[in-house]
């Protein structure tokens, strides 16, 4: 099958969404793609709490404001072209949604505000208390069944991107269900794939968060970078069980609440691991990197709950006030046998948000022609560490500003479709055998668990080697061709896809972790303690003959780009 479009979106989360619509705003055919269901999957119909913009509807604000938190939590590697964007045009996007009905949260007259971890004052805002995501995701599928001009297609997996004299010209697919080949050209691409959590054992992530545009990226020539820098949300659920709720629910509860962290002393250990650049409203003190970084040194410490993390408590909150507050969240946590006015649950940190990415200007372009990026697909926005609330706010700001970018080149470019250059990808899919492999789903599950052990939270450059090792091994294991079960629909052949694009980024991670030898951000080297300045720099990652290569650059300022 052969299908042609103005632009190629990949990826049909919130960034792919607002991409698509925002290019066909501009005139542009669009066809959006994605592995799953068209709005379904992705980070952000699971996201369940805030969204950062200087609205100023609680509180005088302005973007510079927020910039300025946002380049705090960045440890001075972010690229500030990017960072001011997403502040810049963050309240006009989170207004633009309030006009499509996403119903944000009123205090009276006005959007109601909040103040999360990191924030100078109440800049977030939401929809209720666990349905902000959901929400933000039926409006912008809401909004793409009323444009024209946009195709969409699930099921299909994107295994390269065409790339020919130098430019992005389309892409090479999978039919999942048929396992068929299926070529695209497209005059731009854009990779709206989101993030790789998926690589860690305990991860918030959706199925399809692998990592599959960084690899993408890669093997079509482009850059990626800051790809050391994963955050651990610090405050994921542990235990008791609880069934039909997300891992990472506790945060909105904290923020209104002031849900104290608890070691197994029953000691109130937050202020111990604050500093001078913790923001506070006296009631919720660490951003997540220093929050992670707490509680595993409690942890290790032995200081640390039955199952391995931190107690949480709420036991100080009236039951009036807590079902005042979560009245329905509290019901489900009853159902699961949870009682907050009586017990302390646990949690620990769980993989939750990558900072680094693809390696972008401030059209959203690539290092490679024709060639997108957008949402959490791309790096050096956050820098060392993401500010809270920022994520959905940049997955608005980068999609409309890669859809508007993608339509103007491609409005501008003639079509260019060169069957030579999709044959590799194409022969690539019609390769497989019948032959004896591993279980590649227990690699994937083994791969998670070494990513987990030696490149999480704490690093050491014993554990970097090691991993980095079984990296290698691994991917030479798995080989050069795909193995097949010869039946339409190929879980085989999928899994090898995915363990492929893992293996890449996974080396991608470990590669820059290994060669930073400082504590910046979301990036803690044991061996290593401490920020040190001359590490005040990026990482670039790129691929040359199939070997991964490293580079460094100085972060990007706005006086610098100006």
């Amino acid at each position: 099958m052969h299908l042609e479009t103005d632009v190629l979106v990949i990826g049909a989360g919130g960034a792919g969404m607002y991409a698509a619509l925002e290019a066909a705003r501009a005139g542009a055919s669009v066809l959006l793609a994605d592995r799953s269901l068209i709005g379904r999957g992705g980070a952000t119909v699971m996201a369940q709490m805030t969204v950062a913009a200087a609205l100023g509807e609680q509180a005088p604000d302005s973007w510079e404001y927020h910039l300025s938190d946002t380049l705090a939590a960045g440890r001075g590697l972010c690229d500030e072209r990017l960072a001011t964007m997403v502040c810049q045009e963050g309240p006009a996007r989170i207004r633009e949604m309030d006009a499509w009905k996403v119903g944000w949260a009123r205090n009276g007259e006005h959007i109601a505000q909040v103040q999360a971890p990191g924030h100078d004052r109440p800049r977030c805002v939401y929809v209720d208390v666990l349905s902000t995501g959901p929400a933000v995701s039926k409006t912008l599928r809401t909004q793409l069944n009323l444009a024209s001009g946009i195709r969409r297609v699930g099921d299909l997996a994107i295994v390269d991107i065409v790339v020919h004299d130098g430019r992005a010209c389309g892409a090479v697919a999978v039919h999942l269900p048929t396992g068929e080949p299926v070529t695209i050209a497209a005059r731009s691409v854009i990779i709206a794939t989101g993030g790789l959590t998926r690589l860690y054992r305990r991860n918030s992530a959706s199925l399809n968060m692998g990592g599959d545009g960084y690899a993408l990226a890669l093997r079509a020539g482009a850059e990626l970078i800051d790809m050391e820098f994963v955050q651990f949300f610090p405050i994921g659920h542990l235990a008791p069980r609880l069934v039909g709720m997300d891992p990472i629910m506790w945060d909105p509860f904290r923020y209104k609440l002031g849900g104290k962290l608890l070691n197994s002393d029953l000691h109130e250990f937050e202020d111990d691991y604050a500093n001078a650049d913790a923001r506070s409203d006296g009631n919720y003190v660490l951003t997540r990197d220093r929050a992670t970084y707490a509680i595993s040194k409690e942890v290790e410490a032995g200081r640390g709950s039955p199952a391995g993390g931190a107690y949480l408590s709420f036991r100080h909150i009236p039951e009036s006030e807590l079902r005042r507050s979560f009245g329905p969240v509290i019901d489900k946590l009853v159902a699961n046998g949870i009682d907050l006015t009586q017990q302390l649950v646990e949690v620990a940190p769980i993989a939750h948000y990558h900072m680094g990415g693809i390696r972008v200007d401030e059209a959203l372009q690539t290092g490679i022609a024709g060639l997108y990026a957008c949402g959490e697909a791309v790096g050096g926005a956050n820098g060392a560490n993401r500010l809270s609330g920022n994520a959905i706010t940049e997955a608005f700001v980068f999609g409309a500003r890669a859809g508007q970018s993608a339509a103007k080149n491609a409005l501008r470019e003639k079509s260019s479709w060169p069957d030579e250059a999709a044959a590799p990808a194409v022969s690539l899919l019609r390769s497989g055998d019948k032959r004896d492999v591993p279980n590649l789903a227990v690699a994937v599950t083994d791969l998670q668990a070494l990513m987990a052990d030696k490149v999480g939270p704490f690093r050491t450059e014993e554990k970097l080697l090691e991993a980095i090792a079984e990296i290698d091994r691994m991917s030479a294991e798995l080989g050069a061709t795909p193995p097949s079960t010869g039946e339409s629909f190929d879980p085989l052949l999928i899994d090898w896809l995915d363990l492929r694009n893992m293996l890449q980024v996974a080396k991608a991670v470990a590669v820059p972790a290994l060669a930073r030898t400082e504590s910046r951000g979301a990036h803690q080297r044991d061996d290593h303690p401490g920020l040190d300045e001359a590490w005040t720099l990026n990482q670039i990652v790129s691929l040359s003959g199939g070997e991964t290569r490293l580079g460094r650059s100085e972060p990007i300022s706005k006086k610098v780009s100006a």
